[in-house]
């Protein structure tokens, strides 16, 4: 992109959202937001940028995020709005812009089903009450089925439910390169994507977590990035 009327034409009347999307409706506030994000990412600079509702956000930052063609990190403020971005707005945006870009969803560990916990817990029958039993099957059934095991993909299983805790491992009691699950584990598989991605969707939690054992010199959750983007910036600490 050369200029603020490349940014303004992916999404205008003749752009390529606008061929792609049935219905889309040209916002002069969008053209600017994308104009001003894409301006940023091109030279490396800062911009802050506060937008009421129906500006169409999240389309005016994804687009100059493809389009530029590094590796972007966008980071939100919750995980609903993590798996909205992967699954529904940055398709939209990659096959309207037929770019090869490719993306990947992060989420912090006790997100993803560990199957070595999930194992110890079915073969040591540490539950009696038949609600937990019920919700143990139901996640044994979902781990030969599931990709990513990322746990918000089952919602026949409450998010509360006291078995989570022990299908999902913590940094305290992860085994890490010594446990026999390691090659298919879903935090690992989720991490190497993360680090080979050109656009890596996480949260604000765990963009500072990564941000801390980087500066603490622990090592990196997310690779390195050309440009961040953080939505919903309101909500930083």
């Amino acid at each position: 992109m050369e200029d603020e009327k490349d940014w303004k034409d992916l999404l205008g009347e003749k752009g390529p959202l606008a061929k792609a999307i049935p219905g889309f409706q040209v916002r002069q506030q969008q053209q600017e937001m994308t104009a001003a994000v894409g301006d940023a990412i091109k030279n490396h600079s800062a911009a802050v940028i506060e937008a009421g509702t129906g500006v169409g956000k999240t389309f005016a930052y994804l687009v100059p995020a493809l389009a530029s063609g590094g590796r972007v990190i966008v980071s939100t403020g919750t995980k609903t709005l993590q798996d909205q971005l992967y699954a529904k707005d940055l398709p939209i945006v990659k096959n309207s812009l037929k770019t090869d870009s490719s993306i990947a969803l992060l989420k912090g560990r006790a997100n993803y089903l560990c199957t070595y916990r999930l194992g110890r817990a079915q073969s040591e029958g540490r539950f009696d009450d038949r609600r937990t039993l019920t919700h143990l099957q139901r996640i044994a059934d979902w781990e030969v089925m599931t990709i990513r095991g990322d746990i918000s993909e089952l919602g026949s299983v409450p998010r509360e439910s006291e078995v989570w805790q022990h299908v999902t491992s913590t940094a305290d009691n992860c085994l890490g390169s010594e446990c026999e699950d390691y090659d298919t584990c879903f935090v690992v598989k989720a991490r190497r994507e993360a680090q080979e991605a050109d656009v890596v969707v996480v949260n604000h939690h765990l963009f500072f977590a990564d941000l801390a054992l980087k500066e603490e010199g622990f090592g990196e959750l997310l690779p390195s990035a050309n440009a961040v983007i953080l939505d919903e910036a309101h909500q930083l600490p």
